[in-house]
């Protein structure tokens, strides 16, 4: 039987190593980056005093509306089905003879990206299907289920923070430009430096994402008014009103644009 199981477990590891699903795991990383380009132009469009949607969902709806539509999202879909796979291949096959803690660190966060992109693509697959998707208002409501649960404000309190430093962390990768050990960058002087500007501005934009949304969490849990949780779309909203918060919001949406940019680009550099 633990011969069996072994055999099994090295032909799944075979397969979610292969080239076919490694080039559409690479793909997952350019359809990240539209879907970052595209939150980027929402909130822009927000600062100048426009009308939108700046998260995923609004994103996917964006991508929906453009010329042959639904063959995008069902692009899109497997691209994001492949890497999330490829994650979860990571984070189950890899990083085993690292030493305990950093093995286990490495490993949660494929698992964490894994989960991420299997989102992304079950609301690419949503809309496809002609659901309309709002993460607003499923964030408003996944934080009404969870306070009324046992232990669910403390949950809640602790899943808010954990996005906010995961922002920081963010920011903080992009400004130590971290992220290069995970390329392999071109050899011509203008493009790596046209990469990293893009990496940085776009990790320190996603860090500022990242802390408004778990923010947003806190301040509703503590509050108990579940209806100011509205996730990333909420967080940037609420910039918006800040003194000063149209330009900030702009810088923002221009950074996610970079983020979306350097995402393309990881689509063909990256260490995979």
């Amino acid at each position: 039987m633990k011969k069996e199981l072994k055999d099994a477990a090295e032909v799944a590891e075979d397969v979610t190593n292969s080239k076919p699903l490694e080039y559409a795991a690479r793909a997952g990383f350019a359809v990240s980056g539209v879907l970052h380009f595209l939150i980027g132009l929402v909130a822009i469009r927000l600062a100048m005093g426009g009308q939108g949607q700046a998260d995923v969902s609004g994103a996917v709806e964006e991508l929906a509306k453009q010329p042959a539509g639904p063959a995008l999202l069902w692009s899109a879909f497997a691209a994001c089905v492949a890497l999330a796979i490829w994650q979860t291949s990571d984070a189950v096959f890899d990083f085993n003879r690292l030493p305990t803690k950093d093995k286990v660190g490495k490993k949660l966060k494929a698992a964490l990206q894994a989960v991420v992109y299997a989102g992304f693509g079950l609301t690419l697959a949503s809309v496809a299907l002609g659901a309309h998707a709002d993460h607003r208002r499923s964030t408003s409501d996944l934080t009404v289920q969870l306070m009324k649960a046992p232990a669910g404000v403390l949950l809640l309190i602790v899943i808010g923070a954990a996005i906010a430093v995961t922002g920081v962390v963010y920011a903080i990768r992009g400004f130590r430009k971290s992220f290069l050990k995970y390329l392999r960058l071109p050899a011509n002087e203008h493009t790596r430096t046209a990469v990293t500007v893009a990496g940085v501005a776009g990790y320190a934009a996603k860090g500022v994402a990242l802390l408004l949304t778990g923010l947003l969490i806190v301040i509703a849990t503590v509050k108990a008014n579940p209806a100011e949780s509205t996730g990333l779309d909420g967080g940037l909203k609420a910039l918006r009103e800040q003194p000063l918060g149209m330009y900030m919001l702009a810088a923002v949406g221009a950074g996610l644009i970079c983020y979306g940019i350097f995402l393309a680009v990881r689509a063909r550099l990256a260490r995979m």
